[in-house]
């Protein structure tokens, strides 16, 4: 039988051919025949209960001049398609919910949404790490100047960081000594008035930021270190690191075993860890990427491990 999956991402037409993690995927369910429609959260909408869309038949190549073409769109129920692969980049904003809301109706119509739901409402990426203390570096989560400096006096070394930020945006290490601590929590608090993480500063982080993929709950036995450039805190490859592919430690697949279980029963089945040398920092839930890079330095198919996943999933159901 034909599966019929769905993504809901950013405009394709500008994203970036040769890392974008959402085309391999869609390489991958093409290739096992399976029909494409391509959806932007703005084509997504309620009708008397019911979730529709407006989504176009979509067919995807491995050309960087021409790497996709769509077909005319049509307006059809959200519960026709088999499985819908919710692929947009953050901001996690009111609009993003919305688009949750309208996902989790076809959900409850049989729809299989990767990722759940609830669950990318629920799991924040930076506090939901924190639900692995034994993974986690010493960390703090609150608006409370006085109590961060507190906790910047007692390790000295410190990353804060906004809650709702991503590819290293708004991200301040701040050592001791440091006389701009005061201004540094005025902004990123707004005064008092937004809640923000405090975590120790890991020396290691020289060595890379790694990024583990995670299907189903399980490892992709490789992962991708994103090195910072010289005299930078951040690894994010938007931030300006480079990615060195490399097999997991002993202690990656320790850290993806504590966490494996829960995105399991989270219905989380594509997730990224990111860990800096022995600690777990962030868990990310909403658009994971480094498909690629992985990809190309270890010969796999990220992107059909998860499809092979998402059908035996959906044979589950059935």
């Amino acid at each position: 039988m034909t599966l019929k999956l769905g993504v809901v991402m950013d405009p394709i037409a500008d994203i970036n051919y040769k890392k974008d993690s959402t085309l391999a995927m869609l390489w991958a369910a093409q290739d096992r025949d399976w029909q494409l429609y391509y959806m932007e959260q703005t084509d997504l909408y309620l009708e008397q209960g019911v979730a529709r869309a407006s989504m176009a038949p979509l067919k995807v190549f491995h050309d960087p001049e021409s790497w996709f073409a769509l077909e005319q769109r049509e307006d059809r129920p959200l519960a026709e398609l088999d499985v819908i692969l919710m692929r947009k980049d953050p901001p996690f904003d009111n609009e993003f919910v919305y688009s949750t809301y309208i996902l989790e109706q076809a959900e409850r119509q049989g729809t299989l949404v990767v990722n759940r739901c609830q669950s990318l409402r629920d799991c924040n990426e930076k506090i939901f790490a924190t639900q692995f203390p034994q993974c986690c570096p010493p960390v703090l989560v609150s608006a409370d100047a006085a109590r961060l400096k507190a906790f910047h006096k007692q390790y000295q070394d410190v990353i804060f960081k906004p809650l709702d930020g991503m590819g290293g945006t708004g991200i301040f290490r701040v050592r001791l000594d440091d006389p701009n601590i005061s201004v540094i929590l005025e902004l990123l608090t707004d005064h008092g008035r937004v809640t923000i993480m405090a975590q120790r500063f890991i020396p290691e982080i020289t060595q890379g930021d790694k990024r583990i993929l995670m299907i189903n709950g399980e490892p992709v036995p490789y992962c991708l270190a994103r090195v910072p450039e010289v005299g930078e805190t951040r690894g994010n490859l938007a931030a300006g690191g480079s990615g060195r592919p490399q097999p997991l430690t002993d202690r990656d697949q320790w850290i993806a075993a504590q966490v494996g279980p829960v995105l399991r029963e989270k219905g989380l089945l594509f997730v990224g860890l990111d860990i800096i040398g022995d600690y777990l920092t962030e868990i990310n839930v909403t658009s994971p990427t480094c498909i690629r890079e992985i990809d190309g330095g270890y010969d796999l198919d990220i992107g059909g491990q998860l499809m092979d996943c998402i059908a035996q999933e959906l044979a589950t159901r059935s």
